[in-house]
This record gives C-alpha cells, structure tokens and sequence, in this order.
C-alpha cells in the first residue's frame, strides 16, 4: 500500500502555492504530481487542513451494530448456518453481507460450532464383518485339485 508523502512537503507545496506560484509549477519544483498537488490544494482551502487523512478502511465491521441479532439467531437454533443468518440479515435488517464477513465476524468472536457425536454404533455393528460377495471369483488356493 502507497504511504502519504511527508507533512512537511505537503506545507512547502501549499506555501509555494499560496505565494502565488501556479499549481503545476509547484508540482514540477517539488517533483509531485500534479494531480496531487490540485488535490492537496482544494482539500486546503475547502478543510483548511494540511495534514493527510487517515488511509485504508476504519477499523471494525459493518457487523457490529448487529451483534446482538446475531448471537440471538445463534442462541435461537444451534445448527443454524452461515448462509441461513446471511439469509435472515438481508430479510429482517436489510442488511446485505457475504459469508466471509459472517465467518470473520464469528472467528473474531471466537464463537464456534462443534458438530454433535454420532449416535455411538450398535454393538452388532461394532462386530459386523463384510461377506464376501456373491458371483466372486474363488481365490487359486481353494480349486481343488482335479
């Protein structure tokens, strides 16, 4: 991800700007774009602010504001899935999320879903063996010999 230039280069170009020197002239002394240069300009006279704001999205989810709905559908239904909440957040909330952010959402939470135990096998299941098929062939040791 690109960094903000320095503080103090934004200052020198806004300075050299206000001095009366044009925008694209400030752009090729200070070797910024000139782009740049346009921008920091209409962000200093509309904020009054030389400094650069804050990058990347602000921390959080979009989630947050609708923990308690969905600890609730967990408490509601154990088994209930990812793509059910997803489901009822677009139905109820008008809230519209991928599975992803649902997971993320959990995982931070550290809130999980542990599959119930089988229901343990019988105890003639336990000693089952397979036959052996019908129509197999015999195996050369048990032709008798003729």
């Amino acid at each position: 991800m690109a960094h903000a230039y320095s503080h103090d280069l934004r200052v020198r170009v806004l300075d050299a700007v206000g001095a009366g020197l044009s925008r694209r002239a400030a752009a090729l002394r200070y070797q910024v774009g000139i782009a740049t240069v346009i921008r920091w300009a209409a962000h200093a006279t509309t904020t009054g602010e030389t400094r650069a704001c804050r990058q990347g999205r602000p921390p959080g989810s979009k989630l947050d504001t609708h923990e308690a709905f969905l600890l609730t559908l967990t408490e509601e239904k154990d088994d209930i899935t990812l793509a059910e909440m997803q489901d009822r957040l677009r139905a109820e909330r008008s809230v519209s999320v991928g599975l992803g952010t649902l997971w993320r959402f959990f995982a931070r939470r550290a809130v999980t879903w542990k599959k119930s135990q089988r229901t343990p096998p019988s105890r003639l299941a336990r000693t089952w063996r397979p036959r052996a098929r019908l129509g197999s062939r015999p195996s050369p040791t048990s032709i008798p010999n003729a």
